[in-house]
């Protein structure tokens, strides 16, 4: 082994057989064997197996096994429900595991003195791996030629540049913003130094899901109540009810069971992961499920403006020597200058393609180019060559820099190319100027639309670069964003910056770090920020933001702290993803709120049940009628259908719980006036129970009416569809339902209470609209107070 040759492939076969290779404990997507186990196991489902056991022994000690079967048949919608979601869990994960290889990040190594791409997983410790520009480092290394330049954040959280030389040590989880070199591997798999941090430092920020937080809350709170009441009812109906054991045991079972939400984690985690198929046809990888939801909630759209509103490819517009140098002077000037620098960014090979003509030479001594300085550097002979932005090169004196050049900034980006005798210097105090090149950005086709859309969705634009402002306005001006405000972030203050970051729609000149601190500062202002990128300079942005967008041909560190990354790196996938996103947010905030109906009209009648000393007002088989109607099948449907509805607010639980109210209000009123009658009017038990049945049902309908509006022909079917299915429930199967059949009494109630429910329906609506707009005015007034104070 040697360190320019590499590794041979017999040194790597055997370490291969001693299991030194780079592979970790652990997988990027859950095994199959975990998404069975976590569908499977989960609190609602083994408590939905227990209370059908539960009837299944009652009515085998009491010898009424087709009734107690009859009334268990509500764990088969269990059952479903989570074969369901592990056939659609197992199929995403399939399709990110296919398409995480596609993005996967790539080592290039060096054994038996030829270069290879090979997989991460595939280096084995000694391995010699060439480390560059936008490279990460997967495995703790040494450096054993060249030198580097390495941002840490991810592992010190300090963003400060480290130079790393011949003999430094490499730590995995960062990544080189500068230069070029070999380096031999020390540590392989979980010996490397990030594994031993668990991973936090190379990880993007935990994103927050507003809809799983939300749900996780409501079923922390429900768990904690549900047991409780189960045996409040419980002793209720056989102790104070005098019901038999058996019938006890169905009516608490009925009512547990419809206070248990069973469709909503299901209902979540299928349609986000029906979301990662579709988008995984517009080849858009989805590294983090819930990443869907935030980009649709984003207001606020950072765009680094190469590789998303340009293409990246860069062509040289115009050559303009300077002082005494004629443009042939010039041009052998530029000749040097490309092939002493190891530089392959889009700036550099567009003067390279015009130079066309290699020189055997190398630089005596070198400076790489990086994000924060904004120019590189080389020294041949006595000569030394400064390449870069004219406000970083000249920084010493920026009157240097010609009036005319300042005109063609609008337009171009332009590289000063300078030049000292003497020594390499970072901060040289005197250059003299050489020449300028013009450098051209090539637009990309569906930029316009792509921002056009963003434009029209109330999607405020922010565009951040490297380049000088005016430049990038009159790009932006191109692209059709007009009347724009841009600062040059170089003449700011951290704190300046801060205050401009609202009211500033193009940032030029801006390093790594401003990246981070302009979206911190749109974040602190309420935004929920997007950030899309492609380069190593974007990383601590795109790993700040809600949400990162990286292009697939962007750096091995970009790709690493993306959620999104498109895989054919077309800027103009950025619609469809917001688009699923909404439909999801939308769809699934719809049906959540027919889900939690059954939730909040169950409560509201076991403590009816317990204050009325009333026998429970359900048998399971009738629970099971109608929520399987007005609830379970139409949750689904509707959660797949088209919607491009723009997500309003932040306050999830909230806003569910408010469509979900006036259903649940309005079945607890209607039986409440049902008891009235059959204290008063000596109704009996089977009319109530067969009331209770026939009204809940058709609250149940006319919440999913409501819901469902505007209708259209798939809505339509549907609704009449389940609607014709209960109506057949209660009439031609009322036996099979233990319902009494439908005689002049019941029908003469029924309808009285239709009317009632209607108009109780609508009312209820209207004063919790009124209840919500006063909870918005006393909390905007309260926020405005704690701001004067």
């Amino acid at each position: 082994m040697d360190d320019k040759n590499g590794l041979t492939l017999r040194e790597v076969e055997k370490r291969i057989n001693e299991g030194k290779t780079n592979h970790v404990n652990g997988t990027k997507t859950k095994t199959i064997k975990e998404i069975v186990v976590s569908n499977v196991f989960t609190y609602f489902n083994i408590l939905n197996v227990l209370l059908s056991l539960s009837v299944l022994i009652s009515g085998i000690i009491f010898n009424d096994f087709w009734n107690a079967f009859k009334n268990s048949l509500f764990v088969g919608v269990c059952i479903c429900n989570t074969v369901i979601s592990i056939i659609q869990e197992i199929l995403a994960k399939k399709t990110i595991d296919k398409m995480s290889v596609l993005s996967s990040v790539k080592a290039k190594v060096i054994r038996d003195g030829i270069e290879a791409e090979i997989e991460i997983y595939d280096i084995v410790l000694d391995d010699i791996i060439k480390l560059n520009l936008g490279s990460q480092i997967v495995c703790d290394s040494i450096v054993v030629d060249g030198t580097v330049e390495v941002n840490e954040s991810f592992i010190t959280g300090e963003s400060k540049t480290i130079q790393k030389k011949k003999g430094d040590e490499l730590l995995s989880g960062s990544f080189i913003v500068s230069g070029e070199c070999l380096a031999r591997v020390t540590h392989v798999g979980n010996d490397n130094y990030i594994n031993t941090l668990s991973n936090e430092a190379k990880k993007m920020n935990e994103n927050k899901s507003v809809i799983f937080n939300s749900f996780e809350k409501l079923v922390r709170l429900l768990s904690y109540i549900l047991i409780p009441l189960g045996i409040m009812l419980f002793i209720n109906q056989y102790v104070f009810v005098k019901l038999t054991l058996s019938e006890s045991i169905m009516n608490t079972v009925a009512a547990l069971i419809g206070m248990i939400p069973e469709g909503l984690v299901l209902l979540t985690s299928s349609v986000m992961a029906v979301s990662v198929l579709k988008l995984s046809k517009h080849k858009v990888l989805v590294q983090q499920l819930y990443c869907i939801e935030t980009l649709a909630r984003v207001n606020c759209i950072c765009l680094d403006k190469t590789g998303t509103i340009t293409t990246g490819n860069m062509k040289l517009y115009k050559k303009i020597p300077r002082g005494k140098l004629t443009p042939q002077m010039f041009d052998d000037i530029l000749e040097k200058v490309v092939n002493l620098l190891p530089d392959n960014s889009g700036t550099f090979n567009a003067m390279r393609d015009h130079v066309n003509k290699k020189l055997d030479i190398k630089p005596d001594g070198l400076i790489a180019f990086s994000s924060e300085r904004k120019y590189s550097a080389c020294k041949y002979g006595n000569d030394c060559y400064y390449v870069g932005a004219p406000e970083y090169v000249l920084s010493f004196n920026l009157d240097l820099i010609d009036n005319e050049i300042k005109e063609y900034q609008e337009d171009y980006r332009v590289i000063v190319v300078a030049h000292k005798s003497g020594e390499l210097d970072k901060k040289p105090e005197k250059l003299d100027i050489a020449g300028y090149v013009l450098i051209e950005d090539e637009i990309r086709k569906e930029a316009k639309d792509t921002l056009e859309y963003f434009k029209e969705q109330g999607v405020k634009v922010k565009i951040i670069s490297g380049d000088n402002y005016k430049t990038v306005t009159k790009i932006a001006n191109r692209v059709g964003l007009k009347n724009l405000v841009g600062v040059d972030t170089s003449t700011l203050s951290e704190e300046e910056l801060i205050k401009v970051a609202g009211e500033t729609d193009i940032f030029g000149r801006v390093t790594p770090h401003m990246k981070k601190t302009i979206i911190k500062a749109l974040k602190k202002n309420g935004y929920t920020v997007a950030m899309t990128g492609d380069g190593v300079n974007d990383v601590l942005a795109l790993k700040e933001s809600d949400c990162g967008v990286v292009m697939a041909s962007g750096s091995d560190a970009a790709k690493s702290v993306g959620q999104l990354v498109l895989l054919d790196s077309n800027f103009a996938s950025m619609p469809k993803i917001v688009a699923e996103g909404r439909q999801t947010i939308n769809n699934i905030e719809r049906s959540a709120s027919l889900l939690l109906v059954k939730t909040i009209y169950t409560i509201f009648l076991i403590f009816t049940s317990i204050f009325f000393q009333n026998k429970y007002f359900f048998v399971p088989i009738q629970l099971t009628l109608i929520t399987g109607c007005t609830i379970g099948i139409p949750s689904f449907i509707l959660a797949l259908e088209p919607n491009k509805n723009l997500v309003d607010g932040k306050n999830f639980l909230l806003k569910i719980l408010k469509k979900s109210l006036p259903g649940g209000i309005t079945v607890f009123l209607d039986v409440v006036i049902i008891l009235l009658f059959k204290r008063y009017f000596d109704v009996s038990e089977e009319t109530v129970n067969a009331l209770v049945v026939l009204l809940t049902g058709t609250t149940g309908f006319l919440h999913l009416y409501h819901v469902s509006k505007p209708f259209n022909y798939l809505r339509g079917i549907l609704f009449y569809f389940l609607l014709a299915i209960f109506i057949i429930g209660v009439t031609l199967l009322n036996d099979f339902f233990a319902l009494m059949a439908i005689n002049h009494q019941i029908a003469l109630i029924f309808f009285l209470l239709v009317v009632f429910s209607i108009s109780a329906y609508q009312t209820i609506i209207k004063i919790i609209d009124r209840v919500m707009d006063w909870y918005e005015k006393i909390k905007k007034w309260i926020g405005s107070h704690r701001v004067e104070a």
